[in-house]
């Protein structure tokens, strides 16, 4: 039987009051009293984030989940009770904490599209700096380094050699106590060479899904969020035992990127509103080790801060000078004791993804003292201390009140996000397995009520349950719960790519392409949606239609990795491998560890190239050893070359690793034949047979039918 190759990679009164009252203590609870803190460079600092954290969490905050680590924290320092982020989505939220700038100052204002700049000064660099080692250990891919956050440090360990599967909606991460013990293994090489360390630690598991490890998934079998947060703190464990056991001085300060919706104001998870569930936070301070005082009872602050209050806290720990420009202030004060008297500060925040990905309106607010002005079509006040649920709309009680507030937001100078760039597939796949939906939506002069997130939140909600149809196998339930979308917001094109995905996945390319053309017919022209409909265009054989579109769209967006990946297919589908290689070099010269590209090259040397094919296939592995198209690759040069049992070893790893890469499936299953191992050939044959899409493997399927027959 003719072997298949390796495929290449497709891819009123109240609010008056509270406008006055901006001056808070900043002190409570029974143990007020003053902690002395150590400010010298000859220090440790650990910065702890914790994913998706809601404040009321932690018991310690008021939560359900047992946190007894994090709680013995807080008794060593201060617990921050009214601590805000700045965004409600990982990367933006991550870059102010590093960087002390607002979302709008640094520019990363979501998951995708964006890079912190070079220029950015970030706390590792002022670590660096100022002698200390600098070790990053990150949990899930929206920290990978591609994203720029690792400026400044000496090891940034992240997942990014990680692999996943785009017809997949898995996340690469690890759990907290892997990406403990990484950074416990570095700490301690640092402690043995005498050098003091800075630390930053990301642990992901609270995000959704929640599925917390035993005994945590029995323990909090009604509340699994909750089970991920205990999770957490007995994972954390081990490194604050370390921290509170250093020879040295150790700043400690633990805190979330955002939090997590539950199902308040309506939605799900996080990233559409900026409620006080996904934008208050924890915020724990304190200094362990040697030297640092032992307390009974530790200092419970309430006065407003936020993120960038983070990086000068750092530096005045470090005995440093304050840096120039940055809006937040140290928080030391308030564990000696010294914050009474203090101004509370107004607290810009935003959630732009639902503008960038939808089309929808975008969200800006600002906080000052206990109220809260949401700035949308749809006006928003609240007085937190009042109404901490936020179910009481003020805005129309009193307008000079509100414009006031308005002000109050106008004065920080926001823009809006400025252009994105174009992720490649990989990326949107990582991203977009965690409900963060990529791509991009044109932008509207004026954004009315129809705009508003509230009067759309539903969307969202069809969206998740959209993909977790899709994740159980349930394809009509998820084209329907995406066509409700379309249909109640036509000019949607991020719903549309998806729908297509959806309808292609389960094997119905004619109504991929025709739910792609509408979405382009009704959304206008979109880059994203042209090169996914060229793409599906050419893999049906219209490469006379599909490659035209490719090539105006490469013109129109030179640097769209997506678009040259697809374009070097479709130049390799009409016979040009030449052209073909030199899309994907330029793939490889922006991105050296673009996984697809290197196995779309060697997928074009299988043509003639043996040598060569599998060096691309084996550099695709040095990258991400759970590739499995590079597993497969390999397979069709070992058998080339007469090494059948490596290309049967090499197919069998290859469906190990993607159980839908059906050309592998087929090769494995036809070579045993062949071989006459008919019985190990049986379940492959079967399972390729039930479950390989008829629209693209009909004859492959009529074939190994009849063997079993």
């Amino acid at each position: 039987m003719t072997r298949r190759t390796s495929a290449l990679a497709a891819v009123g009164v109240i609010i008056a009051l509270a406008l006055v009252a901006l001056w808070y203590s900043g002190r409570t609870g029974p143990d007020a009293g003053g902690i002395e803190i150590r400010r010298t460079a000859d220090q440790n600092v650990l910065v702890i984030t914790i994913d998706t954290l809601r404040a009321d969490a932690l018991s310690s905050y008021g939560g359900r989940a047992a946190t007894p680590h994090l709680d013995a924290l807080a008794r060593d320092g201060a617990r921050f009770a009214f601590a805000h982020a700045h965004a409600v989505v990982t990367l933006p939220s991550h870059t102010s904490i590093l960087t002390g700038r607002y979302p709008f100052e640094h520019g990363v204002r979501d998951n995708s599209g964006y890079r912190v700049p070079d220029d950015a000064r970030t706390l590792a660099e002022i670590a660096k700096d100022a002698g200390l080692a600098t070790g990053a250990f990150v949990g899930a891919f929206p920290l990978d380094r591609r994203f720029g956050l690792d400026q400044g440090f000496d090891v940034y360990d992240d997942v990014g050699g990680l692999d996943i599967s785009e017809t997949e909606f898995t996340m690469a991460e690890r759990r907290a106590g892997e990406v403990v013990t990484a950074a416990r293994a570095w700490i301690a090489g640092e402690t043995a060479n005498d050098r003091p360390w800075f630390t930053w630690v990301h642990v992901f598991d609270p995000h959704s899904g929640y599925t917390p490890p035993p005994p945590f998934h029995q323990q909090y079998a009604d509340d699994p969020y909750a089970g991920e947060v205990a999770y957490v703190d007995s994972a954390l464990g081990p490194l604050l035992d370390a921290a509170r056991n250093s020879a040295r001085p150790t700043l400690v300060i633990v805190t979330s990127d955002h939090g997590e919706g539950l199902g308040d104001h309506g939605e799900a998870t996080h990233g559409t509103f900026a409620y006080e569930s996904t934008l208050r936070v924890p915020l724990i301070v304190a200094q362990v080790g040697a030297g640092a005082p032992t307390r009974r009872q530790g200092i419970v602050s309430d006065r407003p801060v936020s993120h960038v209050d983070i990086v000068p806290s750092v530096v005045d720990a470090l005995g440093l000078a304050k840096t120039d420009g940055l809006p937040g202030e140290s928080l030391l004060g308030d564990l000696e004791g010294a914050s009474g008297g203090r101004t509370a500060p107004r607290i810009y925040f935003e959630a732009m993804t639902p503008m960038l990905t939808r089309g929808w309106a975008p969200l800006m607010g600002v906080i000052e003292g206990r109220t809260k002005y949401i700035d949308l079509p749809i006006q928003e006040v609240y007085d937190l201390a009042a109404d901490p649920r936020e179910e009481t709309n003020l805005a129309s009680r009193s307008a000079s009140a509100t414009r006031a507030l308005e002000n109050a937001l106008k004065a920080f100078g926001a823009t809006l996000p400025g252009a994105r760039r174009d992720e490649n597939a990989e990326a949107r796949a990582r991203l977009e397995s965690l409900g963060y939906i990529g791509g991009s939506a044109p932008r509207r002069a004026l954004y009315t009520e129809a705009d508003d997130p509230k009067r759309l939140v539903e969307l969202d909600r069809l969206m998740l349950e959209g993909i977790e149809h899709y994740s159980r196998g349930r394809f009509d339930e998820a084209i329907a719960a995406y066509r409700t979308v379309v249909t109640r917001r036509p000019d949607m094109l991020v719903a549309y790519r998806r729908l297509a995905y959806f309808q292609w996945e389960k094997g119905d390319p004619a109504a991929a392409i025709a739910s792609l053309r509408e979405g382009l017919d009704k959304g206008g022209r979109d880059i994203e949606t042209e090169v996914r409909l060229a793409t599906y265009l050419v893999e049906t054989g219209a490469i006379n239609e599909g490659l035209p579109m490719l090539e105006r769209a490469v013109a129109a967006s030179p640097d769209d990795t997506e678009a040259l990946n697809a374009l070097g297919i479709a130049r390799a589908r009409a016979g040009r491998p030449a052209d073909a290689l030199a899309a994907f070099a330029r793939i490889i010269e922006r991105e050296p560890r673009n996984v697809h590209a290197h196995e779309n090259i060697g997928t074009v040397h299988l043509g003639g190239d043996l040598a060569a094919a599998a060096a691309a296939f084996s550099r695709a592995l040095e990258l991400s050893p759970t590739s499995s198209r590079a597993q497969a690759g390999l397979g069709i040069v070992a058998l080339r070359q007469g090494r059948r049992d490596e290309a049967i070893a090499r197919w069998r790893r290859a469906v190990e690793l993607d159980p839908s890469n059906f050309d592998a499936m087929y090769n494995l299953a036809t070579e045993l034949l062949d071989a006459g191992r008919v019985a190990e050939a049986r379940p492959y044959i079967e399972t390729f047979v039930r479950t390989a899409p008829p629209a693209f493997y009909g004859e492959d399927i009529r074939r190994l039918a009849a063997v079993l027959r």
